[in-house]
């Protein structure tokens, strides 16, 4: 069942009121300065989700206001991440700029209304003037400029007289408002940039409390679904759609940001990891962007669920990692085949078997879905296990490889350690066994029990792969929340841990990027786009379990 939702609640109360003939119309305006991460998610499936469940309609509008950091590499990106997402805008893709024309006759509405007037205050003088939280502004010496002079100075703004900073046209509002969005908030200012959809066309640009507003009533939309930082921006929001003449109004609604444990959301700061090489950058895996977490190997489902279980609430919403980890592990569980894999290998011989002789044994591709097939697996006299799966001298309850104790080899034979060899450090390099012969497909043919199970793969036939191991990219799990720590100094420097020496079952040197599996005993794992037939390279998505608060989980 999901979890609350509570706007969804406020639609059906509506609907049923028939407030809305026209039917449901929402939003997703995600601005093109960078790649979207998983709080952008949950607002696409809450803004898609309630076009999609109440029969209506969603429009993806890139709000490019700000040529300063936008690209069409960011759009490019945006857009295959929805669709990846599994959500689909048809007919309605749309650009702020694509009102740029409407948006500057709404301020020509204002200025002559004596709404609006042109500043010629300095950034820093105008936030010096509006005053603080508990004192009011005062107002801007250009104020009372005349209509004429202002609709002459606006003019003269957009066809590129004056330099960057030099005016910007601001709201008159009321400059003692206890709410400091209203005190006389800038509508449009200077920039001599190209922007990435208008080119060279303008060089005044729209504010996004301004645009906001006016694009939702060109859209007709109904609903304009924000975080809570707009929450103070309402009334400036209400502002604009009182005082333009607009072809609808929309309303907005608050709802919680997602904040995630042991990462960052804020696109600012994912942006200076990127610029500063701290990680690899946008589909870093370790960084939370939807690209990132599809190379680690996340489905489009596995994220769908996770906003569904976390709900749409007022209320803050600090989410355990191990939450998101739970949804990729159930969708994965399902559906991605098993494999062998061996980490850190080291080798085991097998004294007592035919020097030249291999046996292909059957491995079921997932032990409850029987419509994914088999596999067939090469088994000879030398293998590879887990460094992990032996221990010389080992506790009772340790129901792995020992001197004198059995284990079954997965769908093979059951061994039994009889003698360790090591190198000049005292190391184990190879581990020699006996086998039972009679014991083909692991069973004991006395029925004797044999309670350890190890996976391996043949030395001879098995392919060498690259391994990536990640953790938390953060070792507090909120980085923000000591101002006096610079983010930057808790990353986590076993995020990322690169193991070469891996050795893989054969059928996965034909891994495909992006392809998933569970490596048995292991964890789920997806082959990276750096994979090179006969190379592969997989990271790894999850552990089997959930390893927060484990140090270095293998």
């Amino acid at each position: 069942m999901s979890a609350t939702n509570f706007i969804r609640q406020i639609v059906e109360s509506e609907l049923a009121d028939k407030r809305h003939p026209g039917g449901v119309v929402t939003r997703f305006p995600p601005e093109p300065n960078g790649y979207l991460h998983i709080g952008h998610a949950k607002s696409m499936c809450l803004n898609f989700g309630i076009a999609q469940d109440f029969k209506g309609k969603c429009y993806l509008r890139f709000d490019d206001t700000n040529p300063d950091r936008e690209s069409p590499e960011y759009v490019a990106a945006i857009k295959h991440d929805v669709r990846w997402l599994g959500f689909e805008w048809e007919n309605r893709l749309t650009h702020a700029s694509d009102y740029f024309d409407q948006l500057y006759q709404a301020a020509v509405e204002l200025v002559r209304n004596g709404k609006a007037f042109v500043c010629s205050l300095s950034a820093a003088d105008i936030r010096s003037s509006r005053g603080t939280l508990t004192q009011p502004g005062h107002d801007s010496p250009f104020r009372d400029r005349s209509v004429a002079e202002n609709l002459d100075l606006f003019e003269r703004m957009r066809c590129g007289e004056f330099a960057d900073g030099t005016h910007v046209l601001r709201a008159r509002i009321d400059m003692a408002s206890p709410n400091i969005n209203l005190r006389d908030p800038t509508l449009y200012r200077i920039r001599h940039l190209p922007h990435q959809n208008t080119g060279e066309r303008w060089c005044i640009y729209p504010m996004y409390g301004f645009t906001h507003p006016l694009s939702d009533a060109l859209e007709s939309v109904t609903h304009s679904l924000c975080t809570l930082e707009f929450e103070d921006q309402r009334a400036f929001y209400d502002w604009v759609l009182d005082n333009v003449t607009v072809p609808s109004r929309p309303r907005q609604i608050e709802f919680s940001r997602l904040a995630l444990d042991y990462t960052i959301m804020s696109k600012r700061l994912l942006t200076a990891l990127v610029e500063e090489k701290r990680v690899a950058g946008w589909d870093d895996p370790r960084m939370p962007t939807l690209s990132g977490l599809r190379r680690r190997g996340y489905t489009p489902a596995s994220i769908r669920d996770f906003c569904a279980r976390i709900g749409v609430t007022r209320n803050e919403q600090q989410i355990e990692m191990s939450v998101l980890e739970n949804c990729i592990r159930e969708d994965l569980d399902r559906t991605a085949p098993r494999a062998f894999a061996v980490l850190r290998p080291v080798r085991v011989v097998i004294d007592n078997y035919p020097n030249n002789q291999v046996e292909e044994f059957e491995a079921a591709n997932h032990p409850n879905d029987p419509g994914m097939g088999v596999r067939t697996v090469p088994f000879c006299r030398e293998l590879f296990i887990e460094q992990q799966d032996f221990m010389e001298d080992a506790p009772r309850k340790f129901f792995r490889l020992a001197p004198g104790r059995e284990v079954r080899l997965r769908y093979a034979y059951l061994i039994k350690c009889t003698e360790v060899i090591k190198d000049h450090s005292g190391n184990v390099i190879e581990i020699h066994c006996d086998y039972d012969p009679a014991s083909a497909g692991g069973k004991a043919p006395d029925g004797r029990k044999v309670k350890g199970t190890l996976h391996w793969v043949s030395a001879e036939h098995s392919v060498n792969a690259e391994i990536r191991l990640y953790d938390q990219l953060f070792v507090e799990p909120n980085p923000r929340a000591d101002s006096d720590t610079d983010f930057m100094d808790l990353i986590n420097p076993e995020s990322q841990v690169i193991l070469t020496g891996a050795k893989v079952e054969p059928s996965l040197a034909r891994a495909q990027c992006g392809d998933t599996f569970q490596f048995e005993r292991t964890g789920y794992f997806c082959a990276d786009p750096d994979s090179a037939p006969g190379s592969p390279v997989f990271n790894r998505t999850v552990p089997l379990r959930d390893s927060w608060g484990r140090k270095n989980p293998a």
